[in-house]
């Protein structure tokens, strides 16, 4: 070699695995082609700067080598040292005027040994008078262990060759990087990425985006009476409308139509950058980096520790896969990707942006009674968040014809408790009715009396406008989702989503980059395998190297071969399925748990001397088991959502959408378990397993089965509801959204104080808008915001007959979720990528179960856990005057208490002050005097028939009424299908004059054509023997259309 260059024999052997700043040890290359691996040296570090670089002396003379100079890069720095105000604070490259469609943020490491070398390095070479007299790299220079060298980190080296590769394929592509290091973050650098012109031209006709054209509409209008009831309407409803042009009632349209770079006459390009909003500009520059490979990067390849760290390197390579940024992301080669927030939302001197129109007009509690600024909010979020919004816009203006009619219901309850002749029976002293103990021994007779304020509570929500209520909220369930859906078809016309079938398809096959990398691996081992066969026979060892780099070049080829199937699954499936039914079996177990809490607090209370501790045993058990049941249900949610994202991940779905749907899945069902588990015992297994007095079922052999209370378990149910419902609400949405990212934003700034505490001279730099961006939370999807609105959704639908009440609060709780969540999308979240969806997905299939759910349960609610039915029973084959008189006595069952079991009568039968002889309990049972005592009675299967009759009937007629509803009222309102038929037959005609227009220019041609050649034939002979080439001549004509 000769003596200038680079000798690898001569460096320390600690550092033989490591890479000297870029340079790749080759060996087999080293060895053939010394030029071109100093050729190589020296292109890598032509565009770094020393100073932001922490490289060693080598690396600084080989710049010097090249034409690097120290001053003009200080000088270059001076002169563009505040390029804040060109750039409006990163919102704009350097130049002012390439805005920045797109942000990758990756860390680096910045030690303190590079910059004291650097700074040395600097030193020494301002010494020398000229560059020939400076040595080329390598030569005379001593490495030292800890000074020359700086640390370097073996994976990071592998994190930067791809970040340098994948860069370059974006450049590749079309797009426009530029780098910052310097920033207020130690240890941070960003990409701003800029999108041009071509560029956007080119993806926004490869995705079919539907842009405005020239054309123009007039939008079919009302007339007569109903133009009349919207201008009033619109007169009325005009102080809650928000002061947002987007909003504002619009009466011509343009013609939409997927872009198209030959057809761009059609569109209106005046103003090129207002063309493609922000929105679509990182949309269309996130697509190019999904699909950016980057399966070709440089391998760190070194001596000793480095070739044992060969199957880990190529492993991580592996798992770059076909899509690049999903990977980059996940293998940390990347700690971020975002785009932009349009600028500041508050402050002084900001300029005028949509993030602060929102900020001021949709995110703010003080527009808590307007409208929602809906298309706004696609403008800036995209159609999939804008549709969330919307979504939950129609669900609380719906709650409010069902809040107004529960609270007409409790009213009702309210104004009749007086009149209730069960309840009054039950409150009356004078009946002198004796209930049987509810516990063993330690409690004794009990007088019914003492249950009169529970009895008259149970009127509120048991009386006969509950079955009404329920009627009408099964019918107000179909009629929401019939006008959602009439809402959604609005805002797919509005937002040009109408021909969106083809995009979802294609979207729906675009593989996930975990999924390739599962099918690479599988690729790789099973040739593994078939090396394994052959591994007899020798292979050169100069060439084994460069075979397993080919092998892994050629990765990804093999992955169009192969595919996951069930048997590559089943282990996934087999864990899915474990662990659901374990999470499931949890669930279960913490509710009989509470349970066993329930009965022994009870028979621990019982046994308190104070009339007063006795007489609220069951308000007490019943809050503190309501509460520790809150508590648990919180703490699973949490869990559960974790375990519903692993277990998702591990099945390897092939496609975004099929991970979103699974995960959605999952976690759906793991929390409709956990949250209403309690509510379901409550509702139908509570007292109905408890045996008779004399014959009691037990627990354990020591814990008597709890009963529901004298009035029914109606009343505990809607304790257990209305307790969970806004225990939940209260605490898991609102404070949990509020104070979480409060306390994180709080976090980030301590340690961003701490930081710029070391650095006075950065601290006073204001922040570009990507480091402002940077800190705050990223966007983890719509799902965690469906999941509490479809859970509230089934709070309100699903009991409704026990809490009519459960609309009104869900209606208090939306209003300032929706400015809460509005707040959080505006001011706490990095901007989301914008994604286009027509519709809510999955979510409106589960909307749908949960309705017709609603009517089975409510059914079953009204006719089991109420007394409704036993109510019309007694009134209709029992009562003798046609009134609810008796109807108390009529329920209960006699019991002799010297049928008590040995060791369970009341240890102080005297309680009550006389002997008791007859105590009474609730059941439809024989007497002690009858022949057959205490069997079941022919009562019991009456009051059974009845019950059975009425949710049967029940069921089928709501059922009924709601596919009525969902068949009269069309998906399509009759004016957008009007529309969308216009838009069809403009944009034939549009075409058609097009097509016209060219057949004219046509005629015009044939027309000149022919007087061209009648002038041709007048020539002479002689000219006319060339009448082939004069008339050629003649034919050709300048096109330009």
């Amino acid at each position: 070699m000769d003596k200038d260059e680079i000798h690898l024999d001569r460096l320390p052997a600690p550092h033989a695995d490591r890479e000297f700043c870029g340079v790749d040890f080759l060996p087999e290359d080293l060895n053939e082609a010394p030029e071109e691996t100093e050729m190589r040296v020296n292109k890598t570090y032509s565009c770094l700067p020393a100073e932001e670089k922490g490289i060693h002396i080598i690396n600084i003379r080989a710049l010097e080598d090249i034409g690097y100079d120290q001053h003009e890069s200080t000088l270059l720095n001076s002169l563009s040292k505040n390029p804040d105000a060109d750039c409006k604070y990163g919102l704009y490259f350097r130049d002012g005027k390439r805005k920045v469609d797109y942000i990758l943020v990756y860390q680096y490491k910045k030690s303190s040994a590079g910059r004291t070398v650097t700074r040395r390095a600097h030193n020494d070479s301002t010494a020398r008078s000229t560059k020939q007299e400076q040595p080329l790299p390598g030569k005379g220079v001593q490495l030292e262990m800890g000074e020359s060298e700086p640390h370097m980190d073996y994976h990071e080296d592998d994190k930067r060759f791809r970040r340098e590769e994948y860069e370059g394929n974006l450049v590749e592509a079309g797009l426009e990087l530029e780098h910052d290091e310097d920033t207020k973050i130690h240890g941070i650098g960003f990409i701003k990425i800029h999108a041009p012109w071509n560029v956007l031209c080119r993806e926004a006709e490869f995705l079919k985006l539907k842009m405005p054209t020239k054309k123009m509409y007039q939008i079919n209008q009302t007339h007569g009476l109903l133009k009349k009831i919207n201008s009033v309407v619109q007169k009325i409803t005009e102080p809650i409308q928000p002061k947002v042009a987007e909003h504002k009632p619009q009466t011509v349209k343009r013609l939409s139509y997927p872009f198209s770079r030959e057809k761009q006459h059609l569109f209106d390009l005046s103003d090129r950058d207002s063309f493609f909003d922000s929105k679509t500009r990182s949309t269309i520059v996130y697509e190019i980096l999904k699909r950016t490979t980057c399966t070709k990067a440089k391998y760190s390849m070194g001596k000793g520790e480095g070739r044992k760290k060969e199957a880990t390197l190529l492993n991580k390579r592996r798992k770059c896969g076909k899509y690049g940024i999903t990977s980059l992301l996940a293998n940390g080669v990347y700690s971020a990707a975002y785009p932009l927030h349009d600028g500041d939302y508050e402050g002084e001197n900001i300029e005028p942006n949509d993030r602060k129109l929102l900020c001021e007009e949709w995110a703010s509690y003080g527009v808590f009674y307007k409208y929602q600024p809906i298309d706004l909010v696609r403008k800036y979020f995209g159609e999939k968040i804008g549709l969330y919004f919307a979504w939950l816009g129609v669900y609380t203006q719906m709650l409010i014809p069902a809040s107004v009619v529960g609270i007409i219901v409790f009213l009702y309850g309210c104004a009749t408790v007086d009149e209730n002749i069960p309840s009054m029976e039950m409150c009356d002293q004078r009946n002198n009715i004796t209930m049987c103990p509810l516990c063993d021994r330690t409690c004794s007779y009990w007088k019914m009396s003492s249950a009169c304020a529970t009895a008259r509570a149970s009127h509120l929500f048991d009386n006969p406008a509950t079955v009404f209520f329920s009627v009408f909220m099964a019918l107000w369930a179909a009629t929401f989702m019939e006008h959602w859906k009439r809402k959604q078809m609005r805002l797919n016309y509005r937002w040009d989503l109408t021909g969106f079938e083809e995009e979802e398809e294609a979207v729906k096959d675009h593989p996930r980059a975990e999924y390739e990398a599962k099918v690479l691996e599988k690729s790789l081992r099973k040739e593994h395998k078939h090396k394994e066969k052959h591994r007899y026979f020798p292979e050169e060892t100069a060439n084994k190297w460069r075979q397993r780099v080919k092998t892994v070049m050629a990765g990804v080829k093999l992955t169009d071969k192969e595919k996951l199937t069930w048997k590559d699954r089943f282990p996934a499936y087999l864990t899915n399925f474990v662990g659901i039914i374990f999470m499931v079996g949890l669930t279960f177990a913490i509710v009989f748990g509470v349970i066993i809490y329930r009965i022994s607090t009870a028979a621990a209370l019982a046994i308190s001397s104070t009339p007063s501790g006795r007489s609220s045993v069951r308000v007490t058990v019943t809050a503190t088991a309501v509460i520790i049941n809150l508590v648990v249900i919180i703490i699973l949610d949490e869990v559960y959502g974790c375990i519903a994202r692993w277990l998702t991940q591990i099945e390897v779905p092939k496609t975004d959408k099929n991970f979103e749907e699974r995960l959605i899945f999952k976690a759906f069902l793991l929390k409709f378990v956990n949250a209403y588990t309690p509510i379901f015992y409550v509702a139908f297994f509570k007292g109905r397993f408890v045996g008779r007095p004399g014959d009691y079922v037990y627990i354990f052999h020591s814990f008597r089965m709890e009963e529901c209370a004298p009035g029914g378990c109606l009343m505990e149910l809607c304790i257990q509801l209305s307790i969970i419902m806004l225990g939940k609400q209260l605490i898991q949405n609102n404070l949990f959204e509020i104070g979480i990212p409060k306390m994180k934003k709080f976090i980030r700034y301590m340690k961003l104080k701490r930081q710029h505490s070391l650095d006075h001279e950065e601290h006073i730099k204001k922040k570009q808008r990507y480091e402002v961006d940077y800190n705050l939370e990223p966007f983890a999807g719509l799902t965690p915001e469906y999941m509490e609105m479809i859970i509230q959704f089934g709070f309100v639908t699903l009991f409704v007959a026990s809490f009519p009440l459960a609309p009104l609060f869900a209606l208090l709780n939306n209003i300032i979720e929706i400015r809460l969540d509005a707040k959080k999308f505006v001011t706490e979240l990095r901007r989301p990528v914008a994604v286009r969806a027509k519709d809510i997905g999955i979510w409106y299939n589960i909307l749908r179960g949960i309705g017709k759910l609603a009517v089975i349960i409510n059914a079953f609610v009204i006719s089991f856990t109420s007394d409704f039915i036993p109510r019309l029973v007694y009134l209709y084959m029992y009562s003798e005057n046609g009134t609810m008189h008796g109807f108390v006595n009529h329920t209960l069952s006699s019991f002799n208490v010297s049928d008590f079991q040995a060791g369970t009568a009341p240890n102080d039968p005297m309680d009550l002050g006389y002997e008791v002889q007859i105590c009474r309990y609730k059941d439809y049972r024989e007497p002690p005097w009858s022949e057959n005592k205490y069997d079941i009675s022919k009562d019991f299967w009456a009051v059974l028939a009845a019950r059975l009759a009425f949710v049967i009937v029940f069921q089928n007629l709501v059922m009924f009424m709601s596919e009525f509803v969902d068949w009269i009222i069309p998906d399509i309102p009759k004016d957008i299908s009007q529309q969308i038929h216009k838009e069809k037959v403009l944009m034939v005609e549009v075409f058609m004059r097009e097509e016209q227009g060219k057949l004219q220019l046509l005629e015009t041609w044939k027309d000149k054509d022919k007087k061209k050649g009648e002038n041709c034939n007048n020539h002479s002979p002689r000219l006319s023997r060339s009448h082939s080439g004069s008339l050629s001549s003649c034919h050709s004509y300048p096109l330009d259309v």
